[in-house]
């Protein structure tokens, strides 16, 4: 068959009249040109509508064009338009909802003169809206979904076009930056977040293949610049949104690190005081076998000396040798003396005492000897202390040691402060003891409560009294630490617990 333009325009023709959706005409004033209405059909727009009538009172009835047409849209713009109608419920075909029905309309020129037409005109056709609206709320569930599930990420999600301006800034991006929603959206560029120069390099990283492949960065580690200056240590994942082959955007899931970093300070710090707790407890060991060892061949060079003193007629050059062998003998028996007080396994005698009747007894040994004549002693204790469960002999040892340092520090002339109080939030009674030295160099710092570290000369000090106090303070269930203060001088925390409710039972 040879089809020629008037076959052509009958099944053109045919198929608008036998469409399932309304198709009208109308002119630029609104008349009815032309429809495909069919009595025998239903339409949302047949009202028994006849060309020459005005459209919005032949389907709705009304004496002015509908509030949202889209003629009138395309009126004014020459572009097709979509349009959604809400119509009464008193000529509204669906009885669940106002919304009727959702037409589009775009413009016709006038291009056949032979027949008749010479003015521009409107199409105007119908949808079926419960396609549509379906569709419309499954997107807007879908995207209230979406920013739900972004808003309430573990990590913070940024995302920014091409030129830095911020469309994504979930809940916890504001707390790993400080920056709220609305300043990220509104003025934060995504340069502002990265330290002058990295997001340059974070681009060039992504758009390499070295690090997960072109267009990603995996596991990167970085700083995030927060709204203060400060910054915040992150793992970055992040990637460049591809349109084809064109960068339209960026994401970045900023994993915040700082939580982990507490945790792993706190870690090492645990695992320095096991170390430091095994070494000892190794030590002890060692120094107290070392000790008993050397006991009894101490015992007789300072008895032989001593008999030889007595018992010979010797020169007085001699007696100068042997006297310095006694010396150096009974010097080495009190370092034994002192490994074995080291090392002792004895048990603690634990009971119920007045933290600042031991510190004031401490004092009240030690204030009258010459090395303290010229240090004021400042003693500022809280009587609202409660009774502590402690072995009064071995702190009365980590007292003294921790005192007599501080005066050897001040070279006998400065101030020496002791103060004693309560921290409600950690349950502990707080001891604090500090001078007015010369402080302790930071390099030792971190070596001083190690076993036979010491910085006294030759002779005088062991380098164990530190250690011993350490011990005591732990095997106390408490902690002891120090520092330089920034005035000068040093200061030692000694931190005890308070008695439970089970051990004041006990007691």
């Amino acid at each position: 068959m040879i089809y020629d333009s008037k076959v052509e325009n009958h099944y053109l023709l045919k198929a608008i009249e036998t469409i399932k959706r309304q198709i009208i005409i109308i002119s630029h004033d609104y008349k009815i040109l032309a429809s495909n209405c069919n009595p025998n059909r239903e339409y949302f727009l047949n009202r028994n509508s006849k060309e020459g009538e005005i459209c919005y009172h032949a389907l709705f009835k009304f004496d002015s064009p509908c509030q949202n047409c889209p003629a009138t849209e395309v009126k004014k713009t020459g572009k097709p338009s979509l349009k959604r109608i809400v119509i009464d419920d008193d000529i509204n075909c669906n009885s669940n909802s106002n919304i009727c029905s959702c037409l589009y309309a775009y413009p016709m020129a006038a291009s056949d003169s032979d027949v008749g037409i010479e003015e521009d005109a409107i199409v105007v056709l119908d949808f079926d809206l419960p396609s549509l609206f379906t569709c419309d709320e499954k997107r807007v569930t879908s995207d209230a979904f979406l920013r739900n599930l972004i808003n309430s990420a573990a990590d913070g999600v940024i995302a920014s076009d091409m030129k830095g301006k911020i469309i994504i800034f979930n809940k916890a991006a504001t707390e790993i930056s400080g920056y709220s929603r609305q300043e990220a959206i509104e003025s934060l560029n995504i340069r502002d977040i990265y330290p002058p120069g990295d997001a340059q390099k974070i681009m060039k990283k992504m758009r390499s293949n070295e690090y997960g492949g072109k267009g990603l960065l995996k596991a990167y580690k970085q700083v995030a610049v927060r709204k203060d200056g400060t910054v915040t240590p992150i793992i970055l994942n992040a990637s460049i949104v591809y349109e084809g082959d064109k960068e339209v955007a960026s994401i970045g899931f900023f994993h915040d690190l700082r939580e982990a970093k507490r945790l792993e300070a706190e870690i090492e710090k645990m695992q320095i005081q096991l170390l430091q707790a095994e070494k000892m407890s190794s030590l002890g060991k060692l120094a107290a076998g070392v000790a008993h060892q050397l006991n009894n061949p101490l015992g007789g060079i300072t008895l032989f000396t001593q008999l030889m003193l007595e018992e010979y007629d010797l020169s007085s050059d001699a007696k100068d040798d042997l006297l310095k062998i006694q010396r150096d003998a009974e010097r080495c028996s009190a370092i034994v003396k002192e490994l074995l007080e080291f090392a002792r396994q004895t048990k603690r005698e634990l009971k119920l005492q007045n933290i600042n009747k031991i510190v004031g007894r401490t004092l009240f040994l030690l204030r009258n000897q010459s090395i303290f004549q010229n240090i004021k002693i400042i003693e500022n204790y809280d009587p609202a202390i409660p009774e502590i469960l402690v072995d009064i002999q071995q702190l009365n040892h980590v007292f003294m040691n921790i005192i007599l340092n501080a005066a050897d520090a001040m070279e006998g002339s400065g101030s020496l402060e002791i103060k004693t109080f309560l921290n409600g939030n950690d349950n502990m009674v707080h001891i604090t003891i500090s001078d007015t030295g010369h402080g302790i160099p930071d390099s030792i710092l971190p070596n001083i409560f190690e076993p036979f570290f010491t910085t006294k000369e030759e002779g005088k000090g062991t380098g164990l009294g530190l250690s011993m106090a350490y011990g005591i303070v732990e095997s106390h269930q408490g902690k002891i630490t120090a520092e330089n203060k920034h005035e000068g001088g040093s200061i030692f925390h000694i931190n005890l617990p308070l008695k439970k409710e089970d051990e004041e039972s006990k007691s």
